[in-house]
């Protein structure tokens, strides 16, 4: 038995997954355990719909860290200066190493990670919206370091306090080092805001490009959203997706505009009796087509990661697989 919600019966070539009902007196101290602000560990018996939305949810997180160093990964070498370029090579390795955070921590519901990685590469498993479109500009990097890692902080402040203990964890660690990256966008987003005409113009395309894709950031309205009131119940997801981006415009709008950069929205405004963002129409359409695997950057996405994949096998195969040459006899 693996943690209650599922039976993993070793095979000799693979793992099946038995699914099992949940028990109502189990389900009911589950609950109690969440309601006491208690952390449910690997080994604690779980829901079954528990157990799958959070390892939906952590192995697409792990995947939009591996996919989101890919933008950002092809301006290092055209960073305009020594310092930038420093930069982006630190941020670029800490979002690798996210991404192992969070698959160490999806490997804990029972899932391997090369069946993650295979999950991936085939299309079945997701990654966010945002890091299918093209960083055109250095105007792009700043714009992601800024305003796409801010919305990502919102979201992992918020998940960093829900029920299961390693993402939590996990979560926590990762926010330290993202609110470096944060800092590291805001200064070129400023710079190139106050900077030349040209710079201006140069982030304020990049910011009429990247506007939609950050609303779609957090996912479909409420009322679209499946599961949300069993999962913030369970503590799986802190908030609902539009108050994270609620509290994200509440946070960015202001600061966008400080700087005297538009947004390609006439209608956005904060509705000053409910407190609430109004903006025009932000088209969920596209958003489902780019999640689908149809938006401007998904092939070339996973066809890098592909490639990487079978470049670096040899060095999965050195670690796991040595060669007899190399085997020190015992005797």
């Amino acid at each position: 038995m693996y943690g209650g919600g599922f039976i993993f019966e070793e095979n000799t070539t693979k793992k099946t997954v038995v699914e099992q009902h949940d028990d109502p007196e189990l389900l009911a101290l589950f609950e109690a355990k969440i309601d006491r602000g208690e952390k449910i560990e690997p080994h604690d018996w779980m829901p079954t719909e528990y157990r799958r939305q959070l390892l939906r949810m952590i192995e697409q997180h792990a995947h939009s860290e591996i996919i989101g160093a890919l933008p950002e990964g092809t301006w290092i070498t055209r960073s305009p200066t020594l310092k930038r370029k420093l930069a982006l090579i630190a941020k670029v390795q800490d979002e690798v190493g996210h991404g192992q955070l969070l698959y160490a921590a999806a490997e804990t519901l029972g899932k391997p990670r090369e069946q993650m990685m295979n999950d991936l590469l085939t299309g079945k498993s997701k990654y966010s919206n945002v890091f299918n479109y093209p960083a055109k500009t250095w105007a792009d990097i700043a714009v992601i370091g800024f305003l796409i890692d801010g919305a990502a902080i919102v979201n992992q402040l918020a998940n960093a306090k829900g029920s299961y203990g390693p993402y939590a964890r996990a979560l926590k660690r990762i926010c330290v080092e993202e609110s470096f990256h944060l800092k590291q966008g805001h200064e070129a987003f400023v710079y190139l805001a106050t900077g030349t005409p040209k710079q201006r113009e140069m982030l304020q395309d990049a910011m009429n490009r990247w506007y939609r894709p950050i609303i779609h950031f957090f996912g479909p309205p409420d009322v679209q959203s499946q599961h949300t009131d069993k999962l913030m119940r369970w503590k799986v997801k802190m908030a609902s997706n539009d108050d994270m981006r609620n509290q994200f415009l509440d946070q960015y709008i202001p600061k966008i505009r400080e700087v005297g950069i538009t947004l390609p929205d006439p209608n956005l405004r904060k509705n000053p009796e409910t407190g609430v963002w109004e903006f025009s129409d932000p088209d969920w359409d596209e958003f489902y087509r780019v999640i689908k695997g149809n938006g401007p950057c998904n092939a070339e996405r996973l066809a890098v990661r592909l490639w990487a994949e079978e470049a670096g096998r040899w060095v999965k195969d050195a670690l796991l697989k040595p060669s007899e040459k190399y085997v020190v006899p015992l005797a």
